[in-house]
Formats: C-alpha cells, sequence, structure tokens
C-alpha cells in the first residue's frame, strides 16, 4: 500500500494507542476466572473433522486420519491431535463477570494490533470422537515492554482449561498475546528490507527430499529405552508458505473467534459490531485487520514486508512433527515453544530435534527434547522445549495425572454449567 493510498480510514486505524489507563485496567482482569461463551466452529470432534484439522496441519497421520489402523491401536479408534483443542469449543455457562468490573474493562485495547508469539500446552487426555470440549479461564499475567518492532509493547498471559463432557480436563493452554500499535510498528521499519524467498529447481528438490524422508512411526514403538540423551530427532520440514496454507488452516476449524470471519450480512453484522477492527482497503472496502495474514498490501501498510503465518500454525505443525515421531503409543505431554521471528509467504521452515533429559516420575517416562525451526534464511524462527511420555519394554504407556487442585476447578466450573443449564430449561 503506497502512501498515495493510505487513506483517511486507514490513518484512523493506525491511531490507537497503548495507555497507561487501559494497561491499568487490564490488571483487573488478572486471576479472574471466567467460563467461556465462545462457539467455534467446531464444538464436538467427529472422525470428519479431526480428519479435516490434521490434514490442515498437514498431516496425514493414520491415528487421526485412519478409521481403521486406529481401531487396532491402544486407543481403539481415531484420536484427535491433541493440539485440536484449541479450535472445539461450546460455550460454558458461568457465573458473569461482576457489572463494575465490566464496566471498567470495557472497549479495552481497543483498536491495538495482536499477535500470538507463542504458548504452553500441556495434554492430559486424548480426544475422541463424540467428545464435546468447554473451556474456562483467563488472563494470568501482563508484562509492559519496549519492543524494537513497534515501539512500546503490552504482554498478555492468558491460560485456557479445556474440558470434556465428562468433566475431565483433556488440555491447558497458556498463550502470550503481544499487543502493539499498528503505526509504530510501521514507522519503524526493521523489517522493509527483507526479500520474498525465491526458489531454484535445485531449491525444490532439496524440500523434496526432507519430506520424503518423513513418516508418522504409526504402529512401530519408540521406547523410552532405546533414546539416549545427545539423540538427534529426524528433519523435517513446512513450506514453502502459500496463502493456500493459512486458507487451509481456516478451513480446519481455526481463526472464527473471537472476531470471526464472515459473509454477506453476517460480515455486515460483525463489522457494526466491531467497527475498528474493519478496515478499508485500497478499493474502500472494510476488511478485517486479521487480513495482514493473507494480504501483503496491508501487512506492509503496518510495517511488514509481506503476509505472513499464525503462530500457532507453526505450534501445531511442531506438533505433527512430535507426534509423527512418538507414534500411536507415545504421548507429547508438553510442548512450551517461542515463536521468534515472522514467518513470511514463501518461507521454508526446517525442523530439527534433540534428546536433551530422560527420567521417571510416578511411574511415567518422560524424555524432554528440544525442537527448533530453521527458515531458508538461517534464522531459527521458533524455539521448543517439549516433553513427551513413552512406554517402556517392560510397561505400556502412562498418561499424565491431572493435579488435582486444576481437578478440582474443572468440576466445580462444570458442576455451575450444568446447574445453569438445568435452570434454562426448566418451564
Amino acid at each position: 500500500m503506497s502512501e498515495q493510498t493510505l487513506t483517511e480510514d486507514f490513518k484512523k486505524a493506525t491511531a490507537y494507542e497503548l495507555t497507561d489507563h487501559d494497561i491499568e485496567r487490564a490488571k483487573l482482569m488478572l486471576h479472574v476466572d471466567l467460563a467461556s461463551r465462545d462457539q467455534e466452529q467446531i464444538g464436538t470432534a467427529s472422525i470428519d473433522n479431526i480428519r479435516s484439522f490434521a490434514y490442515s496441519c498437514g498431516s496425514d497421520n493414520p491415528l487421526f486420519c485412519n478409521p481403521e489402523h486406529a481401531a487396532s491401536s491402544r486407543w481403539g479408534s481415531v484420536i484427535a491431535p491433541s493440539m485440536m483443542a484449541g479450535v472445539i469449543n461450546r460455550p460454558m455457562l458461568g457465573d458473569p463477570l461482576p457489572e463494575e468490573l465490566k464496566a471498567a474493562t470495557k472497549s479495552l485495547f481497543r483498536g491495538i494490533h495482536m499477535f500470538i508469539s507463542g504458548g504452553e500446552w500441556t495434554f492430559y487426555r486424548p480426544i475422541f470422537p463424540g467428545d464435546t470440549l468447554y473451556s474456562f479461564g483467563g488472563e494470568d499475567g501482563l508484562e509492559v515492554k519496549q519492543s524494537e518492532f513497534a515501539g512500546r509493547s503490552v504482554t498478555r498471559f492468558n491460560s485456557q482449561v479445556k474440558v470434556n463432557q465428562r468433566g475431565e480436563v483433556v488440555s491447558v493452554y497458556r498463550y502470550r498475546a503481544i499487543l502493539t500499535e499498528r503505526k509504530k510498528a510501521r514507522e519503524t521499519g526493521k523489517y522493509k528490507d527483507i526479500q520474498p524467498a525465491t526458489y531454484t529447481e535445485e531449491d525444490l528438490a532439496h524440500i523434496d527430499e526432507v519430506y520424503s524422508a518423513e513418516r508418522s512411526r504409526g504402529a512401530e514403538p519408540l521406547y523410552f529405552e532405546d533414546l539416549e540423551i545427545g539423540s538427534a530427532l529426524p528433519g523435517g520440514a513446512s513450506g514453502p508458505l502459500t496463502v493456500t496454507d493459512v486458507v487451509n488452516f481456516h478451513g480446519g476449524g481455526y481463526g472464527w473467534v473471537p472476531y470471526g470471519l464472515r459473509s454477506g450480512r453476517m460480515w455486515n453484522n460483525n463489522r457494526k459490531r466491531i467497527a475498528p477492527f474493519y478496515v478499508k482497503n485500497a478499493y474502500g472496502i472494510p476488511d478485517v485487520a486479521q487480513r495482514l495474514h493473507w494480504d501483503s498490501e496491508w501487512a506492509q501498510a503496518i510495517g511488514n514486508p509481506m503476509a505472513y503465518d499464525y503462530g500457532v500454525m507453526r505450534e501445531n505443525y511442531l506438533f505433527r512433527y512430535l507426534t509423527d515421531w512418538v507414534g500411536d503409543n507415545g504421548w507429547v505431554f508438553k510442548q512450551y515453544d517461542e515463536i521468534r521471528k515472522f514467518n513470511y509467504m514463501g518461507d521454508t521452515q526446517f525442523i530439527s530435534g534433540e534428546v536433551v533429559g530422560k527420567r521417571v516420575e510416578n511411574g511415567l517416562n518422560l524424555v524432554d527434547v528440544k525442537v527448533k525451526m530453521t527458515n531458508q534464511r538461517g534464522e531459527e524462527t521458533v524455539l521448543c522445549d517439549a516433553v513427551v511420555a513413552l512406554p517402556s519394554r517392560d510397561g505400556a504407556l502412562v498418561l499424565p495425572p491431572v493435579p488435582l487442585e486444576l481437578q478440582t476447578r474443572a468440576s466445580k466450573m462444570m458442576a455451575r454449567h450444568w446447574e445453569l443449564l438445568a435452570g434454562k430449561r426448566k418451564p
């Protein structure tokens, strides 16, 4: 988008500032457990939407995609990639935010650009077809710092507990949301000199080789005893990134909450509801600010050289890599990742990993691994610390137990949900 096409609407959209007032108001929301009222595109897992989500992450792992194969596994059925918990949600009923707190935090960080810079997943139980997920949680941390890319920034830490219809804790996701001023990111121009990636036939042949060597372990066991500290994990890849990848990821269920990608009358109603989220393009058409993930013109207007992925896409690609490695009989217990660089359209991420620790805790055979993504420019874009649980040669896989305090919180929230639901159904 050139200077000539910077409309008054665009200038207005980039005029919102991070204020001390908003930062102080945000602190009021710390450690407030709230039931999530969100209705995601997917509320209940099924064989079909599990397969669609796996495909959207580039995974053809038969445990997720092949019911016949999965039926003979230790799980007896297809299960979802555990990270799919992030896109499955039905509204949980719960006590509302107190009116005074709701009023005090209304329109918090209105018009401020936000992106996810990584997070930490802890997985306790598998998601089966027929499972419905609910969630609760909220902000549990806030940091203010100076950013090279965008001046002052605010990091909000949010934890969401995912619970199934049986009241069992399935997983916990704690993510870091970075809030920056759109105009500041544009003014610094930190990344303006990055050029789009181009590929020779030799470059593509190298990527082909990496992909050809990838495979899902499937039913072949990976035993705890088979690994040594310092052992390298197999190589992997993701990319080159295209707009098609972003479209596929949305098609798998991601990105419809909280803002919503809508069409027709729903688009019209949504932009009236959250007007600052809609910014006119060069043709005068209001479109979502979120389009910086597929519209390079808009991405350039707010300080990036081209469109880029969602950080959570790479989180899912790392999970795909880890689940391929551990196979049907292993379990990815924890995945902590830091997104260090943008993944621009055309970039390829090469994945590598190493075993850095082994231990037995409470009957669990745990293996610590470090994994990273490195792009074609040789830059490390994501660093990941993961913990996997494996079977031993003389014993089956043991799943991690849910901490009592966490399960107690979840049981209390779900009991309140069912109580309120029963009240709504009374004649």
